[in-house]
């Protein structure tokens, strides 16, 4: 299994000892063996801010630990809409691993072999009966994120990507790839913050103030405090969840949205959203077969199982 963090860490040495499978040292036989194994296997383990590359499409995913934080936003919070509230007091019980950018154009190529052309022409047949519907072809470029898929084509990613890393050995018996929960998401995007915005907006994302109204490469604004760049704007992420028109309220824990619905969650504005749009606490939804030039994604891999 390739599950090892970034750097020359303690955890990292004692991993890749048990991968060279070297000879056991004297009176730390079983710990060093014993330890090494757990550690490939139960990402918890491996240091809170610690990362690893997924090597098939070369996404760099980010350890995001477990914890609590208020979900939504307060009344008072401007511009706010209705399906931001109540606020929810929300535990993440278990820590998951969340996508360091948006997944590109290339990643999405190397794992679905199709690029952003085709997409976007199955994007263009679907609307150009629309009325008054203007298509502007996003931005192409191996580092620009990958919008055009549906819900469904977005979770089909994260099943053949897993079914890759499966059967290379990279995947660890127990964790899934898939695509954060609602809950999730704004947890990592606010990363200890509690404010409308996780930092100051114009330095942290390419949005309808700053984009020229495109598409740019991902990882060139400034990342929050947990490492993860790009969560306000450039594209809108696809969630998890159903969507609901509230909040649970209260307090829960690990929540996963709606139990049914017609809609599918959507987070963090893109490269044509208002700052307002682009609020942390922000909600919106289109139906799984929809297809849209401003919505891509973000790759999470959580403790199975993932419904």
């Amino acid at each position: 299994m390739d599950f090892t963090p970034s750097g020359s860490s303690l955890i990292g040495s004692l991993i890749r000892l048990g991968k060279l499978g070297l000879p056991p040292l004297a009176l730390a036989a079983g710990f060093l063996v014993g330890f090494a194994a757990v550690a490939r296997a139960a990402a918890p383990l491996l240091p809170t801010g610690q990362a690893y590359t997924v090597r098939n499409a070369k996404i760099e995913m980010v350890w995001i630990p477990p914890g609590q934080f208020t979900m939504g936003s307060p009344e008072t919070e401007q511009n706010r809409s209705p399906d931001e509230g109540p606020q929810t007091k929300v535990t993440i019980s278990r820590g998951f691993w969340l996508g360091r950018s948006e997944i590109t154009q290339a990643q999405w190529k190397a794992v679905m072999g199709t690029s952003i052309n085709e997409l976007f022409a199955q994007f263009y047949a679907e609307k150009q009966a629309t009325p008054n519907r203007t298509l502007t072809f996003p931005k192409e470029g191996p580092g620009n994120p990958m919008p055009c898929m549906t819900w469904e084509e977005a979770m089909e990613f994260c099943r053949k990507l897993a079914q890759q890393e499966r059967e290379a050995g990279r995947l660890p018996e127990g964790w899934e790839y898939t695509l954060p929960t609602e809950a999730q998401w704004e947890y990592a995007c606010r990363a200890g913050t509690s404010g409308a915005w996780a930092g100051d907006l114009d330095v942290m994302a390419w949005y309808g103030k700053n984009s020229g109204g495109t598409t740019q490469p991902v990882r060139q604004k400034k990342p929050n405090a947990w490492g993860l760049y790009d969560m306000y704007g450039n594209v809108w992420e696809w969630c998890r969840d159903w969507y609901g028109d509230q909040l649970p309220g209260g307090a829960v824990t690990d929540p996963v949205g709606a139990t049914s619905g017609t809609l599918r969650v959507y987070r963090g504005g893109s490269r044509r959203s208002s700052a307002d749009t682009c609020r942390s606490a922000v909600r919106g939804g289109a139906a799984p077969d929809n297809r849209d030039d401003g919505v891509g994604f973000r790759l999470a891999l959580v403790p199975s199982p993932a419904k």
